[in-house]
């Protein structure tokens, strides 16, 4: 008898302890993993604390048991019911050439939202990410289905890196330390950003919505002065501009929307190039902001992540193949290839649901397909020049979208 109660109070004393620990967790955690990325004056997206969308959150109400976080929370205890996916996706890697002609354009699909895009000499890659897992404690969190497109040492020199926001599945910290301390590439982002990289040893330029910065000002020369790119002698001029789309940021919850979201117009000699980064819809005004540059040759849209529940078309944060298609229209791109989709699984739809559901998506708008068109991992798109998109007579059948899980 006097051993069980000394059981008991032993198992009492552990709980209290464990009690006591959770509660200085909860007090003590949130603030320590908070980080104050950026520091300046209020503005229209910033009060002075936190970034946010002007535009406003517009998630729609999800049905009873399966908001977001009901997904997570299913997901964690391994009882999400989702559709299949592949345990791995065969990949045919590509060795692509180590630059593009003056005003030639090219761009291959290294998966998720990496896109090595080589235009007029200069060699870009967008929120480029080689690591197996999209979180900050691989093995846990959301693993590779398919390998990288290109393997890391077959990438040519890389002259410019733009990184959209501060999630793990964009900003890959292992792959942007190899390619600085292999390329030392000229890194632009948006506010913010910058400090999370700076303590990781690598330098950036982080800029607001609205706000440009050239090559030359980033290699540090006079306007419009030619640049040594890494593999081509004569480089002309670029200019990037930050522009404003429709997300979130977060690196480790407490410090959600500290740094700030965005897309990126790329102008080069060869035309321009738009990458929508992370985005909902919002209001839809942000792709028509980005035309205003010029007409856009080549768009990088993402179509997939987008449901949480069976059903769901869109979420505040990611648009799916249906608003991919607006964005496409509103954009008045030549071409776009579809990207954030078959790489990580990191929502409810199955693996080829977004490119499946894309086409159906193009028909119903009257697009040519082939103008908007899924490429295969390691894929290389020859972008043709800008022209006007061909229509194709309009067959929807909005049933068969939705059917698509």
């Amino acid at each position: 008898m006097g051993r069980l109660v000394s059981i008991i109070r032993g198992a009492g004393i552990a709980l209290l302890f464990l009690l006591i620990a959770l509660c200085l967790a909860i007090t003590i955690l949130p603030p320590f993993l908070d980080h104050i990325y950026y520091d300046g004056p209020v503005s229209r997206h910033y009060d002075g604390a936190r970034f946010f969308n002007p535009d406003g959150d517009i998630d729609a109400p999800a049905p009873p048991g399966a908001s977001r976080s009901g997904f997570i929370a299913r997901y964690l205890l391994g009882d999400d019911d989702r559709p299949a996916w592949p345990e791995a996706i065969a990949v045919k890697p590509a060795r692509p050439a180590p630059f593009a002609a003056p005003r030639g354009m090219s761009a291959t699909w290294v998966g998720h939202a990496t896109v090595l895009v080589q235009a007029a000499g200069l060699n870009i890659l967008t929120d480029p990410i080689w690591s197996d897992y999209a979180s900050p404690f691989p093995p846990l969190g959301p693993k590779r289905v398919a390998q990288p497109g290109v393997r890391f040492d077959d990438l040519p020199k890389i002259d410019l890196i733009v990184i959209s926001h501060n999630h793990y599945d964009h900003m890959d910290l292992p792959t942007l330390k190899r390619l600085w301390a292999r390329d030392r590439p000229k890194i632009v982002t948006s506010l913010g950003n910058d400090a999370i990289l700076k303590d990781n040893g690598i330098p950036a330029t982080a800029l607001d919505w609205g706000q440009s910065v050239s090559g030359a000002a980033l290699n540090g020369l006079a306007p419009q002065a030619v640049i040594q790119c890494g593999n081509y002698e004569h480089c002309p001029d670029y200019r990037v501009h930050v522009t404003r789309n429709h997300h979130w940021g977060s690196r480790w919850g407490s410090d959600r929307n500290r740094a700030l979201w965005s897309s990126f117009v790329i102008e080069t000699r060869a035309g321009n190039i738009f990458f929508a980064g992370d985005t909902g819809a919002g209001d839809m005004g942000w792709p028509v902001q980005a035309r205003r540059f010029g007409p856009i040759r080549l768009a990088l849209i993402p179509i997939g992540a987008f449901r949480f529940w069976k059903g769901q078309m869109q979420s505040d944060a990611h648009i799916g193949p249906l608003q991919a298609v607006e964005v496409f229209r509103r954009l008045g791109a030549s071409s776009a290839i579809p990207i954030h989709w078959g790489t990580f699984r990191l929502s409810y739809e199955g693996w080829n649901t977004p490119p499946r559901m894309l086409r159906l998506a193009l028909r119903c708008a009257g697009i040519d397909a082939r103008r908007f068109a899924p490429l295969r991992l390691g894929q290389t798109l020859a972008v043709p020049a800008v022209s006007p998109v061909p229509s194709v007579p309009q067959r929807c059948d909005e049933r068969a979208i939705r059917a698509l899980e």
